[in-house]
Formats: C-alpha cells, structure tokens, sequence
C-alpha cells in the first residue's frame, strides 16, 4: 500500500515538474513602456541577444499574457492604469520592473508625482537593475523568473 502511495506521489511530482516546464518556457509578455529604457528593449529583442529564444513570446492582448514588463518611471495617474493592466491579465501573472525608475522611482523618488516603486502599486516577481539596463540583464532577469515559475506547485503563486 505505502509503495502505491509513493508511486502516486511521485506522478504527481513528475507532473508538475512537466507544468511549471511548459509554463516556465512559454511567457507571452506585454511592456509597459513609459521611460527611456524603450531602446534597450528593442536592443534585447533583436537578434544578438534574441529574447524569444526563452519563450518570452510579445503578444497584442493582456487577456492572454502572462509576463508583463514594466519599464520606466511609473507616475500616480499612470498607477491606476497599471493596476487596470494587472488586473486584466489573467492567473497566474508574472511582472519584472526593468530599470531603477520602475523598481525605485529613480532620478524622480522625491517628486510628489512618482510612484516609488511599481510595487507599491502591483506585485513584482523579479527586478531587473540598471539605468538603463543592459540586454544581458533582461536575459538573468527571466531566467530568474523562469527559475521561479518551475518551483512553483500547480495552481499555486
């Protein structure tokens, strides 16, 4: 009976180990471009360093991504948007802030306008340092997050 009970555990493992695989290497992304690490962004996605390779897919609808990039400074009357972009994603969801002004605020921290930090507004998965920050960086950054989708347990976040 307990060798049974094992078996079935380990199914189940091998399972989710196959899920959070197939989840891990296919995140269809949507930006959230609002500073001047747009070139940056357009640098990670050619063909030096290819981001689509790891299953960083863009895609044109937020009700069927699940990777969302936020670059840039994120100001007070852009956080309601960003939250109305959140919530239109649907389960699970995954965010990186690229860049010191979606992860701090930036050069503008002490504005009365700027959100110091996009997580203050959204949950963030993975920051991604740098002003702005180097393809290489966008690169760790989801495989950071690739790492932590496969330690994920089904339905879990």
């Amino acid at each position: 009976m307990l060798s049974k009970v094992r078996e079935r555990l380990m199914n189940i493992k091998f399972l989710r180990r196959i899920l959070n695989w197939g989840r891990a290497w296919s995140l269809w992304s949507v930006h959230l471009e609002t500073g001047c690490c747009g070139p940056e962004d357009m640098g990670r996605a050619c063909a030096r360093f290819d981001t689509e390779r790891f299953g960083t897919l863009p895609f044109p609808t937020l009700r069927e991504c699940d990777l969302l990039f936020i670059t840039g400074l994120v100001t007070k009357k852009m956080a309601k948007r960003v939250r109305m972009i959140y919530d239109q994603m649907p389960d699970p969801k995954y965010v990186i802030a690229i860049g010191e002004c979606a992860a701090t605020g930036g050069f503008y921290w002490d504005s009365y306008s700027v959100v110091q930090g996009v997580d203050r507004v959204i949950p963030v998965d993975v920051y991604v340092p740098g002003c702005p920050p180097r393809p290489e960086a966008w690169i760790q950054g989801i495989k950071m997050l690739q790492e932590k989708i496969k330690k994920e347990g089904i339905g879990e976040k």
